[in-house]
């Protein structure tokens, strides 16, 4: 696999409050990318995006393809990097890329982190009402990467999977675990692996809070 596309952007309003964020961004030769961020890129809100645990977010291609699928009448706008991600790469998707997974990338060593929890900023940017709950409900929300080794990422470098736990979830399995209520019953097999962060074990315990 090789990097299709990288994307970065600056925080501009958008929204009927004009709210700041960094959803829209353009594409980029090379990201120089530190523990905690780039130097291309940046966040408007530091609390739920950015940091050592989401220093890139990655988005699939059969992500917009399904958003196309059902939306018709977004096609022509969920195209590669119009939902915030940094990375697009041709065969990677929700299903899968699993929590924990390492990957060589050019330069850079990075590790899957989480799922990307949807907002209400991709409402706002594709301008459809509950797109962020469809994202949400099928589990094509992409994923963040924590660094574990810094680096420039560029246009057209390799990507290697090193590493995979033995016991794991893909993005997508996890995210409609936590999100989709039909799905809330498989939180209880996920809630005790390893590979989880203390946040994302909050969110199984809370959706298995909510089995009847």
């Amino acid at each position: 696999m090789n990097i299709a596309a990288l994307y970065a952007g600056k925080p501009a309003p958008l929204g009927p409050r004009n709210a700041l964020t960094a959803i829209c961004k353009q594409p980029v030769d090379y990201l120089t990318v530190h523990s905690d961020c780039t130097d291309e890129d940046d966040q408007a809100n530091k609390r739920l995006h950015g940091g050592p645990e989401k220093v890139l977010h990655q988005y699939s291609l059969a992500g917009y393809a399904l958003i196309s699928e059902h939306y018709p009448t977004l096609a022509d706008k969920a195209v590669a990097g119009s939902i915030g991600e940094n990375i697009s790469i041709e065969g990677m998707t929700d299903e899968t890329v699993f929590i924990g997974d390492v990957y060589a990338m050019g330069e850079i060593i990075v590790q899957v982190g989480a799922p990307r929890a949807p907002c209400n900023k991709i409402n706002q940017r594709f301008e459809t009402p509950n797109l962020d709950r469809f994202t949400g409900n099928h589990g094509i929300t992409g994923w963040y990467y924590r660094i574990l080794q810094t680096g420039v990422l560029r246009t057209g470098d390799s990507v290697s999977l090193e590493q995979r736990a033995t016991n794991t979830v893909s993005v997508g399995e996890l995210m409609r675990s936590v999100y989709n209520p039909d799905y809330f019953e498989n939180a209880r097999q996920i809630v005790e692996l390893e590979v989880l962060d203390d946040e994302w074990r909050g969110k199984c315990e809370k959706a298995l809070s909510k089995v009847g």
